[in-house]
Order: structure tokens, then sequence, then C-alpha cells
């Protein structure tokens, strides 16, 4: 049996309610003022930002919330909303950022999330990396009708993950669709993704309902409009190899964002699929700390 990753700079496992909601934080304690706070992608949690986190400067003070209904973070009845994700994310830096502005790291989905928050609220950030946050491809009205009848249909169809015998079965899948992950990093995402349930099967701990479509088609134009006022230095982090860049096309690119946001610099991870942070987390910390200290 593999043994899981051991971390090199331990993490404390901590809580917070948020606008009514128990969130799971990890946290990794640094000497620096300022926080880098990490903000996963779908269906990830905060504390596979481990590997990353061993790779930076030990003063690095770093936090990264289970976003809420991902990993330990409490379900919300109601369903999903992108926009509480913004809502979240300023309740989290009034706590740990109260008087300074915070830097930004997400990744896919929680880069999504920090690009729109620096340019909805610039003052609060100092500088955003947004690694594979690409946006999502853009989306015509005609597909209203069909996206909401999906969403109807499949309200009526609980969805669920799907069910292992065991944590190294669940790792050996995750190994199989990722070789660039490795066996230990594998085992150790596993657990952090997973859970042992009642019936001994080993699931995915976050809320299936994340599986569900979402009713609300991407607006890019909206996006692009709070991008654009990002005042903060922007590192771009694309992967040479992204299953996802290609999905998007030419707006999404280097080039694209750089007319977009006034102070965006890019950078390719050689080697690396979307999953950098878990890949290459060697490179991308170099480049992440190559940026901190010329911002």
């Amino acid at each position: 049996m593999t043994q899981p990753y051991v971390p090199r700079r331990p993490p404390l496992a901590q809580e917070l309610s948020i606008r009514g909601l128990r969130h799971h934080l990890t946290a990794w304690p640094g000497s620096d003022r300022e926080p880098l706070v990490l903000l996963h992608g779908w269906m990830d949690t905060g504390d596979t930002f481990q590997f990353l986190v061993d790779e930076l400067p030990a003063r690095r003070r770093c936090v990264a919330p289970d976003l809420r209904g991902f990993g330990r973070s409490e379900w919300p009845a109601d369903g999903y909303w992108f926009p509480d994700y913004l809502a979240d994310l300023d309740v989290l830096l009034e706590h740990h950022s109260p008087e300074d502005p915070a830097t930004l790291v997400g990744h896919s989905m929680g880069g999504n999330i920090a690009m729109l928050y620096a340019g909805i609220r610039p003052e609060r950030v100092r500088r955003v990396v947004c690694i594979e946050g690409f946006g999502m491809r853009r989306a015509s009205p005609a597909d209203a009708p069909e996206r909401y009848r999906e969403w109807l249909r499949q309200l009526r169809e609980p969805p669920e993950f799907a069910a292992f015998p065991s944590f190294e079965a669940f790792a050996h899948l995750l190994a199989r669709r990722n070789p660039r992950l490795g066996p230990d990093r594998a085992a150790y995402v596993a657990q952090s993704w997973a859970a042992r349930q009642p019936d001994g099967s080993v699931r995915v701990r976050s809320d299936p309902a994340h599986k569900r479509v979402y009713p609300v088609l991407y607006r890019r134009e909206e996006a692009e409009a709070c991008w654009s006022g990002i005042t903060a230095p922007v590192l771009y982090v694309v992967a040479a190899a992204s299953e996802f860049l290609p999905r998007i096309g030419e707006e999404a690119s280097s080039a694209r964002m750089a007319q977009l946001v006034p102070r965006l610099e890019s950078c390719t991870i050689e080697d690396a699929g979307h999953m950098v942070h878990h890949e290459r987390p060697e490179r991308l910390a170099a480049e992440i700390e190559a940026f901190l200290e010329r911002t």
C-alpha cells in the first residue's frame, strides 16, 4: 500500500462561521503579516494546496478555506449561487486580513472567484495569482431554455458520488486519471477529498449537488467588465498541457487577458495539466514566489 504524501509544513485545521455556514479552513502559520488566501477549484479542497505550500518559503502565511459545500465545509440547504462565493470571501478577508489588502491565489473556479472579487473590491486585494482560471465559454441566450429544463430534470434525480471499497481504490483511480500526480500525492488527495461512510464505503465528502448543471448561463461580458476593474498586479498561470484552455479558446488566452487586465503578466508551467498545484508544485511555487518578490 502506498503511503500518503507527508507534509513538510504541518497544516492547522480551523473553523469559521461565514454567513451562517460552518467553513473548514486549513492554515499554515508564517511570520509574514499578509496572508496568502488560497482558493481551490471545483471539487477540490483547501488542504490539497499542501504540496504548493511546502514549496513556498516558510515565512509565507497561508490560509485555504473549503468553499461552501466542498470538503469539510457545511452544505447550504437551498443550493448554490455563484456570487455567494464572493460574499464568503469578503467575510473571510475581514477575519484574516481586516486592515491590509490580501494576496489571492486561486485555482480554476477559485481563480475565477479571485479575479471577479479583485475587480469588484480592488481596495481589498494586493495581488492575484490566477491558476488556470479561464472563466467559461461565451454562452448564447438561445441555450437558456434547454439549460433550465436540464436543471429541473436534475432536481428530480438527486445526484450522488460513486462508492469505493477503500481509500486505496480511490487513490488508484486518481493516479490512473492523472499520471503526473504520483502515487503518494494521489493517496493524500484521496484522504482529503473523501470520507468513510457508515456502510464502510469511501465517497467524496463534498455536496453531490455540485454535480448539477448551473441553471444560469455564464455571461462572459459581465466577467470581463469585472476583470477590467482589477488594479492589483495579476499573475495568470497557464498549464502547457491544459485540458480546459483549448475548450474556451482565444478569448481566454494570455494575450486577450492582458488586453482586459491592466497589470497582468502570464507564465506557462511546462509538463503540467489543469491540476498544476498537484502536479508541478515546485515549478508553480517558483513562479509565484518570484511574482510576490517583484510586486
